[in-house]
């Protein structure tokens, strides 16, 4: 909170500053000294992690596949973007943590889009030279499930599915918030992910492989289980990966460095820390997890079976308790596997067991896909579309001259 008001009370002063000066040229220069305007660019991205690269990419791709400017802003200057060769993105590495959003709060751009939530409402401020927010999500779940206000001061939302825009709809009419512009594109990493899965040669390991990904927070599973549910899971007698959200590693630091202390790899367990989960995602033959969107990943994309634990989830930090409707991730669950409780972790073999060999939660991942992966493999193409047509928008013109393919 007190970053929040120092950033707040530095970008006002900041601002004041550079008006007062402007109008002190003006006024010696007896009123023909033009503004001069701050260099705008069209469009940028930001990414706060390069976790996120996943999601972004496949909007760089189309972008450079244009010919249209594109400036790449991250937090992690080892970003996987670094490694590409754009003709047309510009890759910046802008510092991490305050140093980033100091610089996000003075920008000056037509369009950005980026996955982090909290605008407006703690470090990261809105900059007055910034003309249109857009978020893209980095789940194929509820936009409820971020944490209180996470996008509330957003001009657009990409979403995925008709529950998110019903959801975005009923809390700006419950916070009296000026509608946002809901664009029903897509997910742009599963598509990437389903296209990479189509080149990936079969190669089933002779051993069950159990991956356990939870989310992160009091109601997650590391909270909840610990090391309960990893003693229950080696001795399943099958090879266990565990890989915890990467927000674990900063907000529960303490609690996983204990975890992996007291269970280092073996040749049955291994700790997954890789930027890009696709491989350990390939390697799984079934997931068990919480509330995490990497079950929609896992299931709707590599169509495998998953177990999802009973957490008792606790709503109270998310805009998801301002809703009286349960979110669609805890009504699709049943949908798609089996419940796993306290009582049951000393069977949770058989459980997977049955898992592997029960056909009936095919017909839930069906449904799932559907409700939540609109427009499959058009993603990052009209997400691009919308991004033109409403740069043209605000500058009341064509949009960017794009090169032909």
């Amino acid at each position: 909170m007190l970053f929040t008001i120092l950033i707040g009370v530095l970008s006002a002063g900041i601002y004041a500053f550079r008006n007062s000066l402007i109008k002190l040229r003006f006024f010696f220069s007896g009123g023909r000294q033009q503004k001069k305007q701050k260099e705008s660019s069209p469009f940028v991205i930001f990414s706060d992690n390069k976790r996120y690269w996943n999601v972004f990419e496949p909007i760089c791709q189309e972008f450079e596949h244009r010919g249209v400017p594109l400036i790449y802003m991250t937090a992690s200057p080892d970003d996987p973007a670094f490694q590409k060769n754009f003709d047309h993105i510009k890759c910046e590495f802008i510092g991490e943590g305050n140093r980033a959003f100091a610089k996000l709060n003075m920008l000056s751009a037509d369009i950005l889009i980026s996955t982090t939530p909290g605008l407006d409402v703690f470090q990261w401020k809105r900059s007055r030279d910034v003309k249109w927010y857009v978020h893209i999500p980095h789940m194929a779940n509820d936009l409820t499930l971020y944490r209180m206000f996470g996008l509330d001061y957003y001009d657009a939302i990409l979403c995925s599915g008709e529950y998110q825009v019903k959801q975005i709809r009923e809390l700006e009419a419950l916070r009296q918030l000026p509608p946002k512009e809901l664009v029903m594109t897509g997910i742009t990493y599963m598509d990437a992910m389903r296209s990479r899965l189509r080149t990936l040669p079969e190669n089933r390991s002779v051993v069950t492989t159990v991956l356990l990904a939870p989310s992160w927070g009091t109601s997650a599973i590391l909270s909840k289980y610990g090391n309960r549910i990893i003693d229950a899971l080696l001795a399943t007698g099958y090879h266990i990966i565990i890989r915890p959200h990467p927000q674990s590693y900063i907000s529960e630091k303490n609690m996983i460095d204990a975890l992996m202390h007291q269970y280092p790899e073996c040749p049955q367990l291994e700790w997954n820390h890789d930027n890009d989960n696709f491989e350990v995602l390939s390697r799984a033959d079934l997931m068990i997890s919480d509330f995490s969107g990497v079950i929609f990943d896992f299931s709707l994309v590599f169509d495998k079976p998953i177990i999802y634990t009973d957490t008792s989830f606790d709503p109270a930090p998310y805009d998801a308790c301002w809703l009286q409707e349960s979110p669609w991730t805890f009504q699709m669950l049943p949908c798609i596997g089996q419940q796993l409780t306290e009582e049951k972790l000393p069977c949770i073999k058989e459980m997977i067991d049955s898992c592997l060999q029960e056909p009936k939660y095919q017909e839930g991942r069906d449904r799932a896909r559907k409700e939540t992966w609109e427009n499959p493999g058009m993603a990052a193409v009209l997400t691009v579309d919308y991004l033109l047509k409403k740069y043209s928008q605000l500058h009341n013109e064509q949009s960017p001259i794009e090169q032909e393919a």
